[in-house]
């Protein structure tokens, strides 16, 4: 199983070393836009060198080329995952997984942020058929590109896996335990619902960074996703 993702929601290095100094054990974390836009590139060397592993949120979405540009700098970076918009296609795709040729660097590629829901996908983007369909055909997508995955919701991972395969990472956010709070998610989840429906990956944030005792939640959370 492999370790939860703890969303690194911060915007300084100094309160990223606060936070992962409450821990002491070895960490799966996700740099977002907010904290790489702040801090760069230097920050996700320190955090590699600090020995956790990497998940570069910074969703690119652009023309294949530039895409493609762009992948090959952040494969120096050495992180363990990064990602894509699908909504950018699939020839855009494809030009990000040979920016990263060469790389250890795993791609999956976003299909709707779990802050949508199918009012506001057939409103704003104009795309009229369901949310699971939209997913599911970004999914197909995504694996025909020769990406490595997705990030979806919980609610679609079940189908992703049928379509997809069991290999294929579904790397789910919006996670709370059961008496969170879902905040500006729409389509969230608990550990245990996800590990169910079969999400690969689970991200979780601010029910871990806002915690009183963040050790002790991600202690919870990390045995709710392993079924202990």
């Amino acid at each position: 199983m492999n370790k939860p993702i703890i969303a690194l929601d911060f915007s300084s290095k100094q309160q990223v070393e606060d936070f992962l100094s409450k821990f002491d054990e070895p960490l799966f974390v996700k740099v977002g836009m907010e904290l790489f836009y702040q801090e760069g590139p230097e920050l996700v060397r320190s955090i590699k060198k600090m020995g956790h592993q990497i998940f570069l949120d910074l969703k690119l979405h652009d023309i294949p080329n530039t895409v493609e540009a762009a992948m090959r700098g952040l494969a120096k970076l050495g992180v363990d995952l990064t990602n894509v918009h699908a909504a950018g296609g699939f020839d855009m795709m494809q030009a990000a997984k040979r920016g990263l040729a060469g790389s250890d660097t795993k791609l999956i590629a976003v299909t709707q942020l779990t802050s949508t829901d199918e009012n506001q996908m057939h409103e704003d983007q104009l795309i009229y058929v369901s949310l699971e369909e939209s997913v599911l055909h970004y999914a197909k997508q995504a694996k025909r590109a020769g990406l490595d995955g997705v990030v979806c919701s919980v609610l679609e991972a079940s189908g992703i896996k049928d379509a997809c395969g069991e290999e294929f990472l579904k790397v789910t956010p919006g996670i709370r335990l059961a008496d969170g709070v879902a905040d500006d998610q729409k389509r969230v989840a608990t550990p245990a619902k996800a590990r169910v429906q079969g999400s690969t990956h689970i991200v979780v944030g601010r029910a871990i960074t806002k915690s009183p005792d963040p050790a002790e939640s991600y202690r919870q959370i990390k045995n709710e996703w392993s079924g202990q």
